[in-house]
């Protein structure tokens, strides 16, 4: 079998965990944060765990995880 290419879009966004799960980041942490809580913007600063449903797809682009 050929070498699996990777999504780099994919690649740069997501990151697979050493147990194996997708951490990604917030969205709406970019601009007009004047009219968002200090505490929201401190959560949204933090990275998450992908939802089980939508991770097996990002780890398809992701195939080696090490990127």
């Amino acid at each position: 079998m050929p070498k699996l290419k990777t999504h780099k879009g994919a690649s740069k966004r997501f990151k697979v965990t050493g147990t194996g799960k997708v951490v990604r980041r917030h969205s709406f942490a970019r601009h007009i944060l004047t009219s968002k809580a200090s505490g929201r913007k401190r959560k949204l600063a933090m990275s998450a765990v992908m939802d089980p449903a939508d991770a097996p797809k990002v780890k398809q682009m992701i195939p080696y995880g090490l990127d």
